[in-house]
């Protein structure tokens, strides 16, 4: 089979090796002088996909009255996205590598601005959790192809820097995202959450048209799409993600839950035997074997497990302990957002300079002492408190997103960085996904009181609750600094 190559660059297989044995430096790209302007339409776009998946929650409540949704259908409108965007994500990957990562960005950004049109247009419950599925689809098509060609397009030395800017401001979009709901729902109308991604998006395409290089005119070779390993995909992670997602809701000892789990469980061998067996499998397994990227990505999903606490459950008792309207409740994640904007960068840079190891044992820690924090704070029932716990969570998240996924990516090939980078979304979003049933289920066992309960009895159960869950996270990411600290290898900085 013939492989494509672009002058000064190396093939998969020697790239890996070299990898592998640390002798010899990536090629540089040569430096454009759009790189910036590519940084900056990559970033919006993923902004755009990350504030989507929080915009919508504080608009529920409204969308449920407007188009008769059932209790079911109020929590699809949430899970039907982030189901879809976990199932594809992979699979986009594969497809950005096969076709280019340019051309499979506009291609996602097409639908998702498409999907967010329909959306906003929904008039019942079957239309809008459809247009929602078309959302994931679209955003699973441009995550990996985002990152993909910021890390292309920048030298090694500067990669971390760029990195971090586009991790860092789409961090602060997705935790700004309940604050720009409450805004758009209570000022202008629910539909606005949805109708606001179409002038960014169609923005973002026309800068990518200007900014993106075309991509080169090419048929994909015959025998490079693994047809059988798609159903096999899909069926694996959907059935795992559906049944972690209904878990609570259909009770756990279900058969409905019993089926899917155990489907799950039947599914993901079969399809790790399938892709071993292929030259060309859909998700290249290969990759968990090269330097770091499997302790960089495992810890990604643990920043998602543990984020959970703080931004699902931490937003609904301050609603319902401390009385905040919705507005209140996203403005209160302002101070966990604003030390994202300054660390996401800084460390991105001392990446470039000293690798990812240290960063990546003392991130986890100021997490894990954050969440710590405000469990040990969340009886006060005063938000003042909990600021410095905000704080902390902030920095850690800064000092961790960037360089692991700035790290996770280099170790991949250039032809294989989209799959990495869909592979490692995968791995992040089942982490929020197991993060969701797992917290979730401790918060209910916890917050469960008698039916005669008093309503202060009912508040503290509430609280203890939601501390437990903060306990869970830090303890999770403590274990994760210290796998971080063992695992992780400095990476030579290329010069």
């Amino acid at each position: 089979m013939r492989t494509h190559t672009m002058p000064g660059t190396t093939t998969t297989a020697e790239s890996r090796r070299r990898s592998h044995r640390g002798a010899a430096p990536e090629p540089r790209p040569q430096q454009s002088s759009k790189r910036w302007w590519v940084l900056a339409t990559m970033t919006g776009s993923l902004s755009m996909i990350m504030i989507d998946q929080t915009v919508v929650s504080v608009a529920l409540p409204t969308m449920q009255r407007d188009l008769a949704l059932s209790a079911s259908g109020v929590q699809w409108v949430v899970n039907a996205y982030l189901l879809a965007l976990a199932v594809l994500v992979a699979m986009g990957g594969r497809v950005a590598d096969l076709l280019g990562p340019e051309r499979v960005f506009r291609a996602g950004a097409a639908v998702f601005v498409g999907a967010s049109a329909l959306c906003g247009l929904a008039g019942g419950e079957a239309w809008i959790i459809a247009a929602r599925i078309l959302q994931g689809l679209g955003a699973a098509l441009m995550v990996p192809a985002t990152a993909a060609i910021i890390v292309g397009a920048f030298d090694p030395r500067e990669r971390g820097k760029a990195m971090g800017i586009y991790t860092g401001v789409s961090m602060i979009f997705l935790a700004l995202g309940p604050l720009v709901g409450g805004l758009l729902t209570e000022g202008v109308s629910w539909r606005g959450v949805f109708y606001v991604n179409l002038p960014i998006g169609v923005a973002m395409l026309v800068a990518a048209r200007f900014s993106l290089p075309a991509p080169p005119r090419e048929r994909v070779p015959r025998g490079t799409i693994d047809w059988v390993g798609i159903p096999l995909l899909v069926g694996a992670l959907g059935t795992l993600v559906l049944g972690l997602m209904q878990g609570q809701a259909w009770g756990w000892s279900s058969p409905a839950i019993l089926a899917l789990l155990g489907s799950a469980a039947v599914l993901a061998p079969v399809f790790v035997w399938w892709e071993r067996r292929r030259p060309q499998p859909l998700v290249q397994l290969s990759l968990l074997g090269l330097k770091n990227f499997r302790p960089d990505a495992a810890l990604l999903g643990g920043v998602q497990f543990a984020l959970v606490g703080a931004s699902v459950f931490g937003a609904i008792w301050a609603q319902h302990v401390l009385g905040y309207s919705p507005i209140r409740a996203g403005a209160a994640l302002l101070p966990l957002t604003l030390p994202l904007l300054v660390v996401a960068p800084l460390a991105g840079r001392l990446y470039d300079r000293v690798g990812p190891r240290p960063l990546l044992t003392a991130g986890p820690l100021l997490i894990a002492a954050g969440l710590g924090w405000m469990a040990l704070w969340l009886h006060d029932h005063e938000y003042a408190v909990l600021v410095p716990g905000y704080v902390t969570l902030g920095a850690g998240l800064g000092l961790t997103i960037s360089p692991a996924t700035t790290d996770s990516l280099s170790a991949a090939s250039p032809g294989e960085r989209s799959q990495a980078s869909g592979l490692v979304q995968t791995i992040r979003q089942i982490g929020g996904v197991v993060g969701i049933a797992v917290l979730g289920a401790i918060v209910q066992a916890v917050s469960h009181v008698a039916p005669d309960a008093t309503a202060a009895q009912r508040i503290d159960a509430s609280t203890s609750a939601v501390a437990a869950a903060y306990w869970v996270g830090a303890g999770v990411m403590a274990v994760m600094a210290i796998a971080a600290f063992a695992l992780v290898r400095r990476r030579p900085v290329s010069s």
